[in-house]
């Protein structure tokens, strides 16, 4: 396997403005060349840790990559920027990302038709806004051609701005202020920037969530079959916000809940196979 620590800034200048240091770990399983495998391509998945948008989340960041890598996929782990950084600047590091995966196809082995998106709380946020405004204005003015993902896995995660159902902090942290406008919600709660060309969506959550209410995921799942778009939305009755892989991994305390909760990656990784993405 080859592993590289890339600086964002390294490759696109504009990204290092205002101290920005956004990095980009990737996990590139090799191809078997005893087998004729030197020419696979391979999925890619992107994943986006949660926190608030005012930090990355190390718990939803390597453990969610290497449950990913003995499924075939090149994994590429992006530790965005945070708070005081505002709004595009998280959309574009994503999109950044999409560029180097779409520059080094070839030599990374990816399957540019089959790369989706993870996230987590904000991560989720992101995963959602980028899937469903990859071609907004503020990216579409560094990145002419930024590519869209295949599909997303949004786990427990932030879309609605909704005073009372919503996680407040991380949309003060990504626009800079709370409650937003009529205009701006139209704008940053992704289930209200949903349209033809959204991918399909693997969703999760839990019923008691009180830090990000499940309402997010609910929406976001409306909006979907709205516009008759495929996704799977899974609601478990326990379990406490941000329990990533519910499992030891990322747990102290594994209960019932946990273990029951954990079938959420097992689910996953089905649908990815049923949706043809890896």
């Amino acid at each position: 396997m080859i592993y590289e620590k890339l600086h964002l800034k390294n490759y696109f200048e504009f990204l290092g403005e205002n101290g920005a240091d956004p990095t980009l770990e990737i996990y590139l399983p090799y191809n078997m060349t005893e087998m004729n495998r030197q020419n696979q391509k391979r999925p890619c998945m992107v994943v986006c840790p949660g926190g608030g948008y005012c930090m990355c989340s190390q718990r939803e960041s390597e453990p969610i990559a290497l449950n990913f890598l003995p499924e075939g996929f090149n994994v590429f782990l992006l530790t965005y920027t945070c708070a005081p950084a505002k709004f595009p600047t998280q959309l574009r590091e994503v999109a950044a990302v999409m560029e180097l995966i779409y520059k080094n196809a070839d030599n990374w082995n990816c399957d540019t038709t089959k790369v989706s998106i993870i996230g987590f709380s904000a991560g989720g946020h992101l995963a959602a806004h980028y899937s469903t405004m990859y071609d907004c204005k503020e990216v579409r003015e560094v990145f002419p051609e930024s590519k869209g993902v295949n599909g997303s896995i949004l786990s427990y995660p932030v879309i609605t701005a909704l005073e009372g159902n919503c996680h407040q902090g991380s949309f003060e942290n990504l626009v800079g202020h709370y409650p937003l406008s009529e205009q701006e919600m139209n704008y940053f709660c992704p289930d209200r920037c949903v349209k033809q060309n959204t991918p399909p969506a693997f969703i999760w959550h839990t019923a008691e969530d009180n830090c990000v209410p499940v309402i997010s995921s609910l929406l976001y799942a409306q909006a979907l079959s709205k516009y008759n778009i495929p996704f799977e939305l899974n609601i478990f009755p326990k379990g406490e916000h941000g329990s990533s892989t519910c499992d030891a991994q990322t747990i102290d305390n594994v209960d019932n809940t946990v273990n029951y909760n954990h079938k959420w990656l097992n689910s996953v990784k089905e649908w990815l196979k049923f949706m043809d993405l890896c």
